[in-house]
């Protein structure tokens, strides 16, 4: 069943040198390494356009289904994150709330969940079952 929409890592490829596209396709360090390095100097970056459509297959692959959308997840997280309005969404209220207090645990709590989100959402999604 399909997790991970194409054309939502289409839209963050456009970002890609931030390595946005990575990271929402569950690959966090290849996401930290085009982070600083603005996608390989680009290089990458422009590589990424063809291995989209094999990271989307691996992403659905690896992350399970159920109630909690990946995609919906990840642009809460990406516009409004330090507002903890993704943990909301997930269900996290505590977490949510101390997000939206703290900004996002003084955006390192932010930072944490690109790294983790997809984890969040696959463990939650598979006890729902």
């Amino acid at each position: 069943m399909k997790t991970h929409s194409k054309v939502i890592g289409y839209l963050l490829w456009i970002f890609g040198f931030t390595g946005a596209h990575r990271f929402y396709y569950g690959k966090p360090i290849s996401g930290t390494i085009w982070f600083f390095t603005f996608g390989l100097l680009g290089v990458g970056w422009l590589i990424d356009v063809f291995l989209i459509p094999g990271m989307d297959r691996q992403a659905d692959l690896r992350f399970a289904s159920g109630p909690i959308d990946y995609s919906v997840a990840w642009l809460l997280h990406a516009f409004l994150g330090p507002l903890g309005i993704h943990r909301f969404y997930m269900g996290k209220i505590l977490t949510g709330l101390l997000w939206f207090f703290t900004g996002g645990l003084f955006l390192l709590g932010w930072l944490y969940d690109f790294w983790t989100l997809n984890q969040q959402v696959d463990e939650l999604n598979r006890s729902a079952r």
